[in-house]
């Protein structure tokens, strides 16, 4: 027998072990924010596409916000209405959108103004432990194809 054949048995006995099938893989596209005035609020959008085991996500933070909080918004006899949720289930194999006039991140006590072409960056922490990084670009519309961000281990900001 080979010497390398006992050795790729190996890497392939702990490729299949459930501890890899376990990871999560969620990952964030089209991360935007609008324009927002310091001291004030902001909103964030984007989605969450989830390529692994289902998650959930339960709260995120930022450097230039005193709290972020996870909102979703609904008509409900023609006025909007604005909720805050504590938990956003991300299914496997499936997608969470963020967008104007639905699911949103609230960015509450801006420590400086957000202008077009800035970067807001947060911080999503899900259930499972993992966190995920996103830097959201500053636009008036959602931006045409931001690039994907890979969910990472990062210790929590709160």
């Amino acid at each position: 027998m080979s010497p390398f054949r006992p050795a790729a048995l190996l890497i392939l006995s702990l490729a299949a072990s459930p501890a890899v099938a376990e990871s999560s893989q969620i990952s964030a596209t089209q991360a935007w924010s609008r324009p927002a005035a310091a001291g004030g609020a902001g909103a964030g959008y984007l989605t969450l596409v989830n390529r692994g085991k289902a998650d959930i996500l339960v709260g995120a933070s930022s450097p230039l916000a005193s709290r972020v909080e996870l909102h979703s918004a609904s008509m409900t006899g023609g006025m909007m209405r604005m909720d805050a949720e504590s938990r956003v289930p991300v299914p496997a194999g499936g997608q969470i959108k963020f967008a104007p006039g639905g699911r949103h991140l609230m960015f509450v006590g801006l420590t400086r103004a957000l202008h077009v072409g800035d970067t807001l960056p947060a911080t999503l922490r899900f259930a499972s432990g993992r966190t995920l990084t996103v830097n959201l670009k500053v636009a008036v519309g959602a931006p045409e194809a931001p690039p994907k961000v890979p969910m990472g281990e990062m210790p929590g900001m709160h």
